[in-house]
């Protein structure tokens, strides 16, 4: 297995510190000014990757800062490190893994030998087993266990194998089979299993259990909770042998844990198997994405493949300069260290996308959201964002306020399509309207001269000025498709990747969502006891403790 590239602190590097000096003398230049200077700037700050075009035009850069930046990505080693990433080293060094989600969307023709193993096979042999299974619940071959076809799937998961393939579903709504009804489930809160079960007929329903190790307490507690409601509505008495067949027929699972999924009842003839050299959040494209290819079908999600694949060989192949998911990852470095950005808006002008910044809130979260750098030190300076947004109009009308007159930087992306997957009429072309407006109004604003021109009265001039140079990316495709959705998650994934880089953190590891685990398991009996609320928690939660206790004795209502 390859080796990694050597850790550079980037911040005591002079190439960062060329930064900061340039930094003091154009931080504060507007985009008003970037344009009137620079004519040609909308031309030549704009890229295409596929379907893709990015424009990013409207930050708060010149050719110099770009160079800067570049400077400092080849200080840290940033190729070697892109390399090192798709030949197998483990980059994902606290756990000594390989990081190769780009392996699941390589074609057939290819090659990627790791440790003697050909990865690139093992996944079309996966791809090929889950296009059988898609095949047969599409065609109504796959009977349950009263031998109807099965026309409802629920996907049982949560993080990684709950986020994509439910944001995925969504976002290719307008390509899937209309007669099955897919649905997701991931919250322990029952009441969600609830809404995505009562509705529907026992006898016509799949469930797909995705855990890699099928012990997520989550996943585990709902999958049970969905065994019971399945064998009570066939009226099948649990452990009886027509209730094993019925669990064989209705359940599959996406996991590594042979045991534990027969243990359920599941048939390891239908289990989907993955890596640990794919973490949950870039599983989509792996088995965990096997609902999806039930709902798309087996062509559309090669297509969303396909996708994938466009953006990583543009990432690996293209140089620093003109590499974009690579140069937005340095605009996300440079706003977060030299602005104090803390947050980053993700704004779809797409109803169907609308689960895309949630999807993308766990990717770069959960990958920079790191206080230690890979050596075990503590980082110097800040690190991941805080992800978020909704659909563009919507916020519009909520916090576009703060966008455009609040005392925060918030660097957003506004995502939008030439077409529509329905045509009705102007509706489109007000959407885009909109997508426009708000790029151009937040990067130009408009001056107090300006308002007053136009006969506002001087007491309101302050309040209905807005300052603008606030920077956004547009990122356009023809339409929404599962190529372009592939492509749209493939240029985040190594803008989060860049990043990291830069900041010396390993992205692909989430130790911080571990000891919560840990408490809840211990609390969770605890809650249910009759004895003393033990010793070892601060005050406050022991009375909570005690607090649920009481009102659980006395009952709902």
């Amino acid at each position: 297995m390859s080796t990694l590239p050597e850790v550079v602190h980037v911040r005591q590097t002079p190439e960062w510190a060329a930064l900061v000096a340039h930094h003091q003398q154009v931080g504060e230049v507007h985009l008003r000014q970037l344009f009137a200077e620079d004519p040609e700037r909308a031309d030549r700050y704009v890229g295409q990757v596929g379907d893709l075009t990015v424009d990013w035009s409207k930050h708060r850069v010149t050719d110099e800062t770009f160079r800067l930046l570049i400077a400092a990505a080849e200080a840290v080693h940033l190729p070697e490190w892109i390399e090192a990433m798709w030949s197998g080293a483990p980059v994902n060094s606290t756990e000594r893994r390989s990081v190769l989600h780009v392996a699941l969307r390589q074609p057939r023709t290819n090659s990627l030998v790791v440790d003697g193993v050909d990865v690139v096979r093992e996944v079309h042999d996966v791809l090929d087993r889950m296009v059988g299974f898609a095949d047969q619940v599409r065609s109504g071959a796959w009977l349950g266990h009263r031998g109807t076809p099965i026309t409802n799937i629920v996907n049982i998961g949560i993080g990684g194998s709950d986020l994509g393939p439910a944001m995925a579903c969504d976002a290719l709504r307008a390509y899937a089979d209309p007669r099955l009804t897919i649905r997701f489930v991931s919250n322990i809160d029952g009441d969600e299993l609830w809404e995505a079960t009562h509705d529907l007929d026992p006898a016509e329903t799949l469930f797909v259990v995705s855990s890699k190790t099928f012990t997520t307490i989550e996943t585990i507690t709902n999958a049970a909770s969905a065994r019971r409601w399945l064998l009570g509505g066939l009226g099948l008495a649990a452990g009886s042998p027509a209730a094993n067949n019925a669990v064989s027929r209705h359940f599959v699972a996406v996991s590594t844990n042979v045991g534990a999924v027969t243990d359920f009842g599941i048939d390891p003839a239908n289990m989907f198997g993955f890596w640990d050299w794919v973490g949950g959040r870039y599983s989509v494209d792996s088995a965990i994405g096997l609902s999806l290819m039930v709902a798309i079908g087996p062509d559309q999600f090669g297509q969303f493949l396909g996708g994938f694949h466009t953006v990583d060989e543009h990432m690996r192949t293209e140089q620093l300069a003109t590499n974009i998911p690579v140069l937005l990852g340095l605009l996300g470095v440079w706003y977060r260290e030299f602005f104090g950005a803390e947050t980053h808006a993700v704004l779809p002008y797409s109803h169907y996308l609308a689960k895309l910044p949630a999807y993308l809130q766990q990717l770069d979260m959960e990958s920079n959201g790191k206080s230690v750098r890979r050596d075990g030190t503590p980082v110097d300076g800040p690190t991941g964002p805080v992800v978020w947004g909704t659909p563009g109009t919507n916020g519009q009308h909520a916090y576009y306020q703060l966008l455009h007159q609040g005392t925060s930087l918030v660097p957003a992306d506004l995502i939008g399509f030439a077409h529509p997957a329905h045509d009705l009429g102007d509706h489109h072309d007000l959407l885009l309207a909109n997508l426009l407006a708000q790029a151009e109004a937040l990067a130009f604003g408009k001056t107090a001269g300006e308002v007053a021109a136009e006969g506002t009265d001087t007491d309101l001039v302050t309040h209905r000025t807005f300052p603008g140079n606030r920077p956004t990316t547009t990122i356009l495709a023809p339409t929404l498709t599962p190529a372009v959705l592939g492509q749209l998650v493939a240029l985040h994934e190594h803008r989060v990747f860049t990043e990291g880089v830069l900041w010396g953190i390993n992205s692909f590891d989430q130790w911080g969502v571990e000891l919560g685990k840990v408490l809840a398991g211990r609390i969770v009996h605890e809650l249910t006891s009759d004895a003393p609320v033990p010793a070892g928690h601060d005050s406050s939660t022991a009375r909570l403790i005690d607090q649920l206790r009481a009102e659980r004795g006395r009952g709902p209502g």
